[in-house]
C-alpha cells in the first residue's frame, strides 16, 4: 500500500483480482482506491474481468482503478498473446465509472470523489463487521451426515 497525499492506495496486479481475501486486507488496512493494472487474457477477460473488478469494489466499499492493455491492431507488432482491454474505473457500489474498451489507445480522467467510500462504509459497514482475522484462517469443520439407503420397493 502507498499513501499519496493521504489518500491510502492499495497496490496489486490483474492475477491478485482472483483473491479477494487481499483486496480485503487492503481496505481494512485503510486503502480507499485499489489499483489493478492488467494484461488480461481476452478469453479470461471476457468472461471475468467485469464481474471480478465490480465484486473487488463492492465487498470493501473501494474504487477500483484497472488500467489495461490490449493486443496489438497492428500485423507488424506481434503480441506474446491476446489481452483483453477494458480498462476500468469501477465505484465504491459497484458502478463503472469508465471503461475504455478494446481501444489501440485511450485516456480518460476520472475524478474520484473519495466521500463515496466514506458514505457506502457507513451505509453498509462490512469492514466494522469483520470479526477477528484468525477467525477466518482456519479450515472450516466438516460435519458429515450420513444418509441410509433403503431398499428399493418392489
Amino acid at each position: 500500500m502507498v499513501e499519496i497525499d493521504g489518500i491510502r492506495v492499495g497496490l496489486t496486479i490483474c492475477y491478485d483480482v482472483r483473491f479477494p481475501e487481499l483486496f480485503r486486507a487492503l481496505a481494512a488496512a485503510g486503502a480507499e482506491v485499489l489499483l489493478v493494472p492488467a494484461a488480461f487474457t481476452q478469453t479470461t477477460g471476457e468472461a471475468h474481468w467485469h464481474t471480478l473488478l465490480r465484486a473487488r469494489a463492492i465487498e470493501n466499499h473501494a474504487f477500483v482503478v484497472a488500467p489495461a492493455t490490449v493486443h496489438s491492431p497492428t500485423t507488424d507488432y506481434t503480441d506474446a498473446f491476446a489481452t483483453y482491454g477494458h480498462a476500468l474505473v469501477v465505484g465504491p457500489w459497484g458502478d463503472i465509472l469508465a471503461d475504455l474498451g478494446e481501444s489501440a489507445e485511450g485516456v480518460q480522467v476520472v475524478e474520484l470523489d473519495l466521500g463515496e467510500v466514506e458514505r457506502a462504509r457507513t451505509k453498509l459497514p462490512v469492514l466494522s463487521g469483520r470479526r477477528d482475522p484468525r477467525v477466518y484462517a482456519g479450515e472450516p469443520d466438516v460435519i458429515r451426515i450420513p444418509i441410509e439407503q433403503k431398499e428399493p420397493a418392489r
